[in-house]
């Protein structure tokens, strides 16, 4: 059944074939944006020239990772937009996550630090709200639990020393890196960041649990406390 605003005929399959050839010949990087988007839908709504709905993604959320990151109400608001094309695009996240946590989770994380930023930006950086997840590590700093702890408003997400410390012993972890956005863009550290991280770190610390890092993902960049001497 054709979903409500995935109709319409298409006669581009000459241009389709160009950007399959494309493709083929030199991968995704002789692609634009929004051809990259373009090609996708085109596989889940084969009859309607889908150029014009990429180029109305990538407005409406700021770009790839913008519209990657989108939840999945936000994009069905987007005219023409229907699950089937939805799903095809979450496919592709999900996809990509599951590269990016299984290269994190196959090795120690202080050893894999480039593959966990690559992680946490890629499901991070571009959320409209903040979000904050604890990584727990066990004593070779492997990953054992990858924790989201809530989501905020657009301007802060609360972070409890208590609910930390505890969930860390009811999993027996021996170091934690704590990891929040800022949807601002900006990855700077504001106070309150910096005082409920040595709030945490100290209280790790009497019951043996290193805070290893708090790591502020934006899209702008990425911010590690440790590296700027604030832990």
């Amino acid at each position: 059944m054709t979903q409500k605003g995935e109709k319409g005929e298409h006669d581009g399959a000459g241009h389709r074939a160009r950007l399959r050839q494309k493709l083929a010949g030199s991968g995704g990087d002789a692609l634009h944006d929004h051809e990259l988007i373009e090609y996708l839908l085109a596989l889940a709504i084969p009859r309607r020239d889908t150029k014009p709905l990429a180029k109305a993604l990538l407005r409406e959320f700021g770009g790839i990772g913008g519209l990657m990151t989108a939840e999945w109400e936000a994009i069905g608001r987007v005219p023409g937009m229907g699950d089937t094309s939805i799903a095809a695009i979450k496919i592709v996240q999900a996809t990509l996550l599951r590269m990016l946590r299984n290269e994190v989770a196959e090795r120690p994380v202080l050893a894999s630090w480039q593959a966990l930023l690559d992680y946490l930006r890629a499901d991070m950086a571009y959320l409209s709200v903040e979000r904050v997840r604890v990584l727990h590590l066990n004593s070779r700093n492997m990953l054992i639990r990858d924790e989201h702890m809530g989501d905020g408003s657009v301007d802060q997400a609360a972070i409890y020393t208590r609910e930390v410390i505890r969930r860390a012993i009811d999993l027996g972890s021996a170091a934690l890196i704590l990891v929040h956005n800022h949807p601002s863009g900006s990855p700077e550290p504001s106070r309150q960041d910096i005082e409920i991280t040595r709030h945490i770190a100290e209280a790790g610390k009497r019951l043996n649990i290193a805070v290893h890092d708090h790591i502020i993902i934006g899209s702008q960049g990425h911010t590690s406390l440790r590296a700027k001497g604030l832990l």
